[in-house]
């Protein structure tokens, strides 16, 4: 697309075009699974095979049942307790690791990040029946704490150190020799700083604790500790399945990650872009 000099009218070419149509297709493509979702919870299909005539936008009888019948409610708030508990104490820990892997000097500190970036290799299937017997051991098991410290990961601590890597350390010696303590420096200079990065590492917590499938079902036993979606996944009965059901309940679990990322979508592009350049 060019601009023709001292006139603002534009003019496409050939290149502009493919490359729009491209974005069109793509933009298609991604979303079609999600009005294919929205629509398919509005019917009572026995198939995968959507059929138009069948969608009745005023028959809500998918969404009574999942919070009437099937302890949907339940699993709704073992989410947002899980989800709200992983986010508060995955900030805490990432900043207070960051800062010291960063900002303070102590033995070994190389060592023991180069362990942190290791970890971040290894797949998490291979530590569950690890973790599965710690959890049993310690009596944590069928406990929303069991779901929330598995959140805590090497990569938070990482993502916050590449951020604070940009916070001059001036800034923080300067506070010393003023006499300021440590935690007033951490909490009110350090911290304040971080909110961008705060906020993209808020956004993956959430969408990682909310969308979380296999460690909640390995540890959740007892149907009073199902997530959201471990809840879904019994929707199906032995001998049919309402698909229409099934993508209500998906629709619902969908539907408050994508608001969340709504709201912060402008603070998340810029604590990733602002993360990569420091780093």
């Amino acid at each position: 697309m060019k601009k023709s000099k001292g006139k603002k009218i534009e003019h496409w070419t050939p290149l502009g075009i493919i490359g729009l149509f491209c974005t069109i297709l793509i933009t298609v493509i991604a979303v079609f699974p999600f009005i294919y979702m929205f629509l398919m919870s509005f019917t009572e299909s026995r198939t995968l095979k959507l059929h138009l005539n069948e969608v009745d936008f005023t028959n809500l009888e998918n969404f009574a049942y999942i919070f009437k019948n099937s302890g949907f409610l339940q699993a709704f708030i073992n989410s947002v307790v899980v989800v709200i508990a992983s986010c508060a104490l995955n900030v805490v820990i990432s900043c207070m690791a960051a800062y010291g892997f960063e900002k303070k000097l102590f033995p070994g500190r190389k060592f023991i990040f180069q362990i942190y970036m290791i970890s971040l290799m290894i797949p998490g299937q291979v530590t569950m029946i690890p973790l599965f017997v710690i959890m049993k051991n310690v009596g944590l098991l069928n406990t929303r704490t069991a779901l929330v410290i598995t959140m805590i990961g090497a990569f938070s601590v990482f993502l916050v150190k590449q951020f604070m890597n940009g916070i001059p350390d001036e800034l923080i010696e300067s506070a010393q020799v003023d006499g300021c303590p440590e935690y007033r420096i951490f909490i009110q200079i350090v911290m304040p700083l971080l909110k961008p990065v705060v906020i993209t590492l808020i956004v993956f917590t959430f969408i990682s604790a909310w969308n979380d499938f296999l460690w909640p079902l390995i540890a959740a036993t007892e149907t009073e500790k199902y997530t959201l979606t471990v809840a879904l996944s019994v929707l199906k009965t032995q001998y049919s399945v309402n698909y229409g059901l099934i993508m209500a309940g998906s629709l619902i679990t969908f539907i408050f990650p994508f608001i969340l990322y709504i709201f912060l979508q402008k603070q998340f592009v810029q604590g990733i872009a602002l993360g990569g350049v420091k780093g």
